[in-house]
């Protein structure tokens, strides 16, 4: 990555999955990476870039306030929870937020609203929303949104690549609960090892995304490679790292290397 300027880029689109903001056995906010996170993105955006947020984790902390020990199984709980947490998620992120004197904006969409006639309309609320300096907030519609539900390809992976590309943005960051992509699952290999710069995505790029997420959470690896394939149908670059310390943010940022780069770029 030493030869990528991250720090030259302007508009981010970072994609925060649940297992970032939630507890992995409850469910519940993990309350001190949601501060150590929204801390690091404000000194960022204070730093002159322009910052979207595409956030998982309304179905998970609507579980787990309702007292779920799991993901919900059936659509009709995905709704209730989703409606539930969505409030939560964006209750806690204007809390903190507005403590460093950053206002949010919350953008629910669907794939339909991202369809060709009415795309259009949301590329222009949410340039004026950055225009304010304000950080868009968004996420899928899943008290709505059934379908995606029910498939659950890993939805708000794609939803990142989708918002990257029709904001024109200069990079996407994928934060998830493991440090890039590995030769294997790490958490079952133990000489799996970690894929610093991917250029092109092939069948053994693929071989090695396999699995799914947290139980609270949906997709896996699959998924955020095939955000990747999206995002460089736009020439967008992606970084996948963990979420687990924010603050490794700052390292990328600073043009260090941070989790698995993917760009076709020479």
């Amino acid at each position: 990555m030493s030869n990528i300027k991250i720090s030259k880029r302007k508009r981010i689109v970072i994609k925060i999955g649940t297992s970032t903001i939630t507890h992995h056995r409850t469910g519940m906010l993990n309350i001190r990476r949601m501060e150590k996170l929204v801390k690091v993105i404000s000194d960022l955006k204070n730093t002159g870039f322009e910052i979207v947020l595409v956030s998982s984790g309304s179905i998970g902390l609507g579980a787990g306030k309702l007292g779920l020990n799991q993901r919900p199984a059936t659509t009709m709980e995905k709704q209730a929870c989703a409606a539930v947490g969505q409030c939560e998620l964006m209750y806690i992120y204007d809390k903190y937020f507005s403590e460093y004197g950053i206002n949010i904006a919350q953008v629910l969409l669907t794939k339909y609203i991202l369809l060709e006639d009415r795309r259009e309309n949301v590329i222009n609320g949410m340039n004026q929303m950055i225009s304010y300096g304000t950080i868009p907030i968004v996420n899928e519609n899943d008290t709505v949104a059934i379908d995606e539900l029910e498939l659950e390809v890993g939805e708000n992976d794609t939803l990142a690549a989708i918002v990257a590309g029709i904001l024109d943005s200069d990079l996407l960051i994928i934060m998830s609960d493991i440090e890039g992509l590995f030769t294997g699952d790490p958490r079952e290999d133990e000489n799996a090892k970690l894929i610093k710069r991917v250029e092109t995505i092939d069948e053994r790029i693929r071989s090695y995304a396999g699995g799914a997420g947290t139980k609270f959470g949906t997709g896996g690896m699959a998924s955020k490679i095939d955000a990747v394939e999206r995002a460089f149908k736009n020439d967008i670059d992606v970084v996948l790292m963990s979420g687990k310390d924010p603050e490794k943010l700052y390292d990328l940022f600073e043009d260090k290397p941070v989790g698995t780069f993917f760009s076709k770029r020479d």
